[in-house]
Parts: C-alpha cells; structure tokens; sequence
C-alpha cells in the first residue's frame, strides 16, 4: 500500500473556503483538488473541534530543512574533494 499524502495547513484551509462558497459542494471541490470528500469533511470537523489550531503541521519549514540539506551537501562535498584529493596523492606515489 502507498504512503498517505500530506496535505499542508494552507492547503486545507483554501479547500474548506472553497467549499464554503456559495453554490460549491463538498464532492465539486475534492473532485477539483484530487482528494475525497469525506476527507474534506474530516478537515471541517477538525476547524469546528480545534479552532485555529486544527492542523498544527508536522515536522520542520521548509526553510529549516533547506538549511539541513544545504549543510549536510557541504559536508559531503568536502569529503568529496578530500577523497579525490588523497586518491591522486596516492596515485603520484605509487609511480
């Protein structure tokens, strides 16, 4: 079975304003946005129980996880290039 797709705060709070306008129904805009509409039922009841704390988000911004990757890329370059660095030594001492 597939992993469940995840669906961002703001994703799901322009779903229900979409569904909420007047003459759109539940199944139009889950049919629009690819979802299914008892999920976009789920999201309603979530904004009703929790208020604006209904979809706290997961995990790190994206800012945060860019800078982890930006890092950890610098980091395995430098191995990199230490690595090509001691292969081509080793190399001119072996002649």
């Amino acid at each position: 079975m597939g992993r469940r797709k995840r669906y961002s705060a703001e994703f799901k709070r322009e779903a229900l304003r979409r569904a909420n306008e007047p003459g759109v129904t539940d199944v139009l805009v889950a049919e629009e946005l690819g979802i299914n509409a008892r999920q976009l039922r789920r999201w309603r009841e979530a904004v009703k129980r929790d208020g604006e704390e209904a979809f706290p988000g997961q995990g790190k911004s994206r800012d945060e996880e860019m800078t982890r990757l930006k890092r950890k890329l610098a980091k395995v370059e430098q191995e990199r290039d230490f690595l090509r660095e001691a292969a081509a030594y080793f190399a001119k001492e072996s002649k």
